[in-house]
């Protein structure tokens, strides 16, 4: 089968090519796994950071992809869960021990034996993959493969984001960075929480104009004062200036939640900068996610489909994988970008 294998850790810039389009064997499904056919996977802002070397270390070579839409073609000798063809999906979580006092609270999102799917496991940027059949989860039929895929890491962590700001209707929050997740996150808030005001930080005026157009009741950059004080801000950026920023913007007792797997180490030098009066005195609380879980993703997909929410896509070729990443890098987003396998 065809796949673009990551080899080795590179930094990633306008003359690199990391991934490597190869024939590689097709996988079997063992034990209780399934073969997924894949049609389309999301390209996320994570397999730049596993790329270029700031997450925990992925086996290499290794196929990226954890935003995976396909159909079932073959079932392993004790999968019993499917009967083959059904159309799943692949999130970030590709399997977790299930035995832990983190995964018997349903927190396997925490489990010391969580596996990320296209980094500890192969992934989705290829013609076949294999799971385990108990994490796929069921697309709903009212979504495009093309708009499922986004769906699984930018929605299904956004919604998880939302849930733990504990925002009320009518409470303002903030969203800061407007890329693949921030934009589904303002569709969710639109829809539950209809008297929420979103304000949107970006340092991309093509961001911040995107967000208006979403319904955003106002955007600014990164460092900019709104309108009021906010209960809630998701930050989405790798970076800590904005964090800083949006403690400044938070009401008393307000949360800011941080949806990032990494914050850069460069940028540390911001935290000295804190000044605890003005930024986290008055009960604030800073708040981070860590990856998803299952039902996560189930919950926002069943939500998603209930709406219906519509993301905006822009579609690749399997071969333009590098292209579509230093898009991402290049912050040349307009919603979320996926590439169409099959």
């Amino acid at each position: 089968m065809k796949a673009m294998v990551l080899e080795q850790i590179m930094r990633m810039d306008e003359k690199s090519f990391p991934l490597v389009l190869k024939e590689v064997e097709q996988p079997v499904p063992a034990g209780n796994e399934v073969l997924i056919e894949v049609a389309t996977c999301g390209v996320c802002h994570t397999e730049l950071d596993e790329i270029e070397g700031r997450t925990p270390p992925p086996r290499l070579p290794v196929i990226l992809g954890h935003q995976v839409v396909g159909r079932i073609a073959a079932l392993g000798p004790t999968a019993q869960r499917f009967k083959g063809g059904e159309r799943v999906g692949v999130a970030w979580i590709f399997s977790a021990c299930g035995k832990c006092e983190h995964c018997r609270a349903g927190e396997e999102n925490l489990c010391r034996e969580f596996r990320a799917t296209g980094r500890d496991a192969n992934g989705g940027y290829a013609e076949y993959m294999t799971v385990p059949e108990d994490f796929c989860t069921p697309i709903p039929a009212v979504f495009s493969d093309a708009e499922a895929a986004p769906l699984l890491c930018a929605g299904a962590v956004g919604y998880r984001s939302l849930k733990l700001t504990g925002l009320k209707d009518g409470q303002p929050l903030g969203l800061t960075g407007f890329g693949a997740s921030g934009h589904l996150v303002l569709m969710m808030v639109k829809q539950r929480y209809p008297h929420s005001p979103v304000y949107v930080f970006s340092r991309s005026e093509g961001e911040q104009a995107f967000a208006r157009q979403l319904g955003a009741a106002w955007a600014g950059g990164i460092e900019a004062t709104p309108p009021e004080l906010l209960q809630c801000i998701i930050d989405t950026t790798p970076a800590w200036t904005p964090v800083l920023a949006g403690l400044r913007a938070l009401r008393p007792g307000g949360r800011l939640v941080i949806n990032a797997i990494r914050k850069e180490k460069g940028e540390q030098r911001a935290l000295l900068g804190l000044d605890y009066a003005a930024q986290l005195w008055l009960e604030k609380e800073i708040k981070s996610v860590a990856n998803v879980t299952r039902a996560d993703v189930s919950e926002f997909l069943q939500l998603a489909a209930e709406l219906p929410m519509r993301p905006e896509v822009q579609e690749y070729a399997l071969t333009e994988a590098n292209q579509a990443l230093r898009e991402l890098k290049g912050r040349q987003i307009r919603g979320a970008k996926v590439l169409r396998i099959s």
